[in-house]
């Protein structure tokens, strides 16, 4: 599987925030997926709520795949073994959309 940052998968890992299978967005550095066995994103939600600090609006476009806006949450950070990820991603952020991303991250994180 050939992953980079910014793209939209499809996660099917079990645990408290992951109850059924749903996207995400890979955060994890482009250059570093190739050699190890796990992978980490952020998780999206359809569950819109106004918290611009670490929630990231999305609105749903043929090139990131989305069927309905959703958030991504910068609150959500996982990393999960890379045989929960979906082979293939279903979509793409833009340049834009994933540096919004990142503001949210540094601050969730703190960085």
């Amino acid at each position: 599987m050939s992953l980079r940052r910014g793209d939209l998968v499809t996660v099917a890992a079990k645990g408290p925030y992951t109850a059924k299978p749903r996207p995400a967005l890979v955060v994890q550095a482009s250059e570093t997926l190739p050699y190890r066995d796990s992978v980490t994103v952020c998780l999206l939600t359809a569950d819109l709520i106004d918290a611009p600090l670490f929630r990231v609006r999305i609105e749903a476009a043929a090139a990131n795949g989305l069927q309905q806006p959703s958030d991504v949450m910068a609150d959500k950070v996982l990393t999960v073994p890379r045989s929960v990820v979906s082979p293939k991603p279903f979509g793409r952020l833009n340049a834009s959309d994933l540096e919004r991303v990142e503001v949210a991250l540094r601050f969730w994180l703190g960085l």
